[in-house]
């Protein structure tokens, strides 16, 4: 019997316009009320998950940033791993020397040096989870990110480097040129820090080794005193695989690519079809039967 459900977002739980559907909405408020503790596990900053959340009046606890920070329902730090500030600097200096865009993700949000390759970044990431959607919707998506403040500017990322109260989660690299994405995805995997992942074809994530979605998912339900048997991971993509290898069941959306999907128990309808109400009715009527 499922327990716990833990729930990724972008090309999972929310649609090409980057909302919640009412189906999928009304599928968690179900599970919830069957006394099943969903949980959200997403690469977004809390703050941007918080937002799309808000939008439809759900309350979970969130696993932020690849794991690199959980929060209660009630939105306070439940838990944290920051990178090592060496190893900060050092992706900062590789990435740099080759002229790749990246952000900086932090306790007190996101940080960027270019606001146009910001936008032009996060459109990549929802046009693969979408990959029907027209890139102008998603540009205004993204335009409207920066208005809202999730993100900050910032002239030098060594500025972050000397505050010792702000914690450093993830490095988040853009590219067309994926050979050299690839190249930063080996050169990261060699710090014994790191764990490296993507969530779109044309980005590189960087965290701590102990800021993977799978392993914060797993310490918050032992501490819940649940089993990882009776917990269902649902997801899209490449950052969602710590979860998939973890849980009891693993659910892939029919927009995954199949190399995902072939990783999973189940495949459920896509993003567009409300693949995670799908999903969780389908172990509600188990549960019931």
């Amino acid at each position: 019997m499922i327990k716990t459900i833990a729930i990724d977002m972008d090309g999972t739980l929310l649609n090409k316009m980057q909302t919640v559907s009412e189906e999928n909405k009304s599928a968690i408020h179900k599970a919830q009320e069957e006394g099943i503790e969903v949980i959200i596990a997403t690469g977004r900053s809390f703050e941007e998950a918080r937002y799309a959340l808000d939008k439809v009046g759900l309350e979970c606890p969130i696993i932020c940033v690849n794991g690199a920070a959980l929060f209660t329902q009630e939105g306070k730090v439940a838990a944290s791993h920051p990178m090592p500030i060496a190893s900060v600097k050092n992706a900062t200096e590789w990435l740099e020397e080759r002229g790749i865009y990246f952000e900086i993700y932090t306790s007190k949000g996101i940080f960027s040096k270019n606001y146009e390759t910001a936008i032009d970044a996060l459109v990549d990431v929802m046009v693969t989870a979408n990959q029907d959607i027209d890139p102008s919707q998603i540009r205004k998506y993204a335009e409207a990110r920066l208005q809202l403040g999730h993100v900050t500017s910032i002239a030098d990322y060594a500025e972050l480097f000397d505050q010792a109260e702000l914690e450093l989660y993830k490095i988040l690299g853009f590219s067309t040129d994926l050979q050299v994405l690839d190249q930063a995805a080996s050169r990261f995997k060699m710090d014994e820090g790191t764990a490296v992942t993507s969530s779109g074809r044309e980005n590189v994530e960087i965290t701590s080794k102990h800021a993977q979605k799978g392993i914060v998912l797993e310490k918050y339900v032992n501490e819940k005193e649940g089993s990882m048997q009776e917990t269902m991971a649902i997801g899209d993509n490449y950052n969602d695989i710590s979860m998939f290898e973890r849980v009891g069941l693993s659910v892939a959306m029919g927009n995954a690519p199949t190399d995902i999907q072939n990783l999973c128990d189940e495949v459920t309808g896509s993003n567009e079809e409300h693949g995670v109400a799908k999903a969780i009715l389908k172990v509600l009527k188990k549960t019931i039967e």
